[in-house]
């Protein structure tokens, strides 16, 4: 029996291996972006094989199921991740950051929102949708905040510094459900603005 083993292997390794990393990320576009045009319970592996061309016996066999493809897809996509942010000083570094985050709001908001429902119900999903989509922003806006304490712009132990991850993402988030609108970039640049910065004791100069 285990003188079969490697040659069933090489036999998996081989029908891995004809999907090109280039092509695996069409594949993980084309999952994520029906995700945000049709929500979760409505992606099939019909749907993304008719989308992007492929058998969809070679999605089975790459990723077994549509949740598994779904994880594949936000681990394996880093365009929802902030781009590098250091202008200086804690003020600026925000703005900024208001700025990518507004950006992307069109194509971030409608994902998270599309599979926070199905997460809840997926402990394997839960867990992808938060190191693809949060876990990476929030790590990214708390260096700035750690940033700005080092540079002495904000007390050490500045009490609204634990939450300006939580308010600038969670705004993201909540603006289409109050108002039906995104949280763009002059959105949340005023937001930044007019709260965050304030409660930092920076102002808004």
């Amino acid at each position: 029996m285990s003188s079969h083993e490697p040659a069933q292997e090489s036999l998996a390794t081989s029908r891995r291996s004809k999907i090109t990393p280039e092509r695996e990320q069409e594949l993980y576009a084309a999952v994520l972006d029906l995700i945000r045009e049709s929500g979760y319970e409505s992606l099939t592996m019909e749907g993304v094989a008719s989308r992007t061309r492929c058998g969809k016996s070679t999605l089975y066999r790459q990723w077994g199921s549509k949740p598994e493809l779904v994880v594949a897809a936000l681990h394996g996509t880093s365009r929802m991740l902030l781009p590098p942010i250091d202008t200086g000083t804690l003020a600026g570094d925000l703005r900024e950051a208001a700025l990518a985050i507004g950006a992307a709001s069109g194509r971030d908001t409608p994902l998270s929102h599309a599979l926070s429902h199905a997460a809840l119900q997926n402990p394997e999903l839960l867990c992808a949708l938060r190191e693809a989509l949060i876990l990476p922003q929030i790590a990214a806006i708390e260096h700035m905040v750690d940033r700005g304490r080092e540079r002495g712009e904000i007390a050490s132990d500045a009490p609204a510094a634990e939450f300006v991850a939580t308010q600038l993402l969670g705004v993201m988030r909540a603006r289409p459900l109050l108002e039906g609108r995104y949280a763009d970039e002059a959105y949340l640049t005023r937001f930044v603005e007019s709260s965050i910065l304030p409660a930092l004791g920076l102002g808004s100069a």
